[in-house]
């Protein structure tokens, strides 16, 4: 057995532990009350490592500076640039120090760089003039082809962002700046075999997975990284997709997959700018979301010549190519042929 001085004196150490660690405590929370009274946590803001002062909360002030770089306006302003932002470093500071929000904000975004969105009537890939909005854009394109302007299938329009705003055309003046006279008079033969052309470009939505027999041989059209797969679904699709979209740079030539006839070459709704070939025995391959359009209907193009260029055009979210394969209207899925 220990004896009794043994316990005596772990009893006593551990007495003197105790106490140790309630005058810790004790002093930690008088500290703390005292620093609590005397000081609050607040966030000191610099910019490009120089001081320009004190807030309290860092998110707000932040949320507004995002929203201000965020927000449009009239003039067709799209967004602000600011390349420098603030940084936050959070301390405590006696109570009474002033914040200033307001300071801090206006120093921040007084050098922003102001971008502007507008439209560029593009012909043969040359930008002729500027305009609004797509609204303006598909009518002026709209008239022109009305008046079968010698130019009309060699007319496009682009979305472009700059930090110069552009002098704006009417609708009117652009129609008027940019028609041709027809060199070939159009009669009623050429109105109907155009008529006949544009019918036959399919908008069903008739779709199958299964593998056709085309009975012709085809090659990529561009090389690029498969985005959306055939039949896949989105928010920004009315359906089920009918094609494949195959991201690639802005400008990237887009060649013919076959030897065929360009049977539509033109803006067709949420395809954008569309190139439509036909191969014979009822195959059509559609070229979806182009920047530039480089046929016009009824020429005859080789496998492999370019037809148009990538673009973001119609309902698109990025630059990408949308190919279709369509068997008598039904769209194929193109990855059991390509890619």
């Amino acid at each position: 057995m220990f004896p009794i001085n043994i316990f005596r004196n772990i009893f006593i150490k551990f007495r003197t532990s105790v106490k140790l660690i309630s005058l810790v405590l004790i002093a930690s929370f008088v500290i703390v009350g005292t620093v609590s009274f005397a000081y609050k946590p607040i966030y000191s803001v610099t910019l490009k490592g120089e001081f320009i002062g004190y807030c309290e909360d860092k998110s707000k002030l932040q949320k507004k500076i995002n929203e201000y770089m965020n927000s449009g306006g009239e003039n067709n302003l799209a967004f602000i640039e600011i390349e420098d932002l603030p940084e936050y470093q959070l301390c405590l500071l006696k109570k009474g120090i002033t914040t200033n929000d307001d300071e801090i904000f206006k120093k921040v975004t007084e050098h922003g760089i102001d971008y502007y969105r507008y439209y560029a009537i593009m012909e043969n890939g040359e930008e002729k003039l500027y305009i609004r909005s797509t609204d303006e854009a598909e009518e002026i394109i709209r008239q022109l082809k009305e008046k079968c302007s010698d130019n009309q299938e060699s007319l496009t329009y682009i979305e472009k962002y700059e930090d110069q705003l552009k002098d704006f055309a009417s609708v009117d003046d652009a129609v008027a700046t940019l028609y041709q006279e027809p060199k070939v008079k159009p009669n009623v033969e050429v109105a109907q075999k155009r008529e006949i052309i544009n019918e036959k470009v399919s908008t069903s939505r008739e779709m199958s997975n299964s593998k056709a027999n085309l009975g012709i041989s085809l090659i990529k059209p561009i090389n690029g990284k498969i985005s959306s797969k055939f039949g896949a679904r989105s928010s920004i699709r009315s359906g089920a997709h009918t094609g494949l979209d195959v991201a690639a740079p802005y400008g990237t030539p887009i060649k013919a997959i076959s030897t065929g006839t360009v049977v539509f070459a033109g803006y067709k709704g949420s395809l954008g700018n569309l190139v439509v070939l036909s191969h014979g025995n009822g195959v059509q391959t559609y070229y979806g979301h182009c920047s530039t359009i480089t046929v016009s209907v009824g020429d005859k193009v080789s496998q492999g010549a370019v037809i148009a260029k990538v673009g973001s055009t119609g309902n698109s979210t990025g630059n990408h190519l949308h190919i279709e394969i369509r068997v008598n209207g039904v769209a194929r899925n193109p990855q059991n042929y390509l890619y």
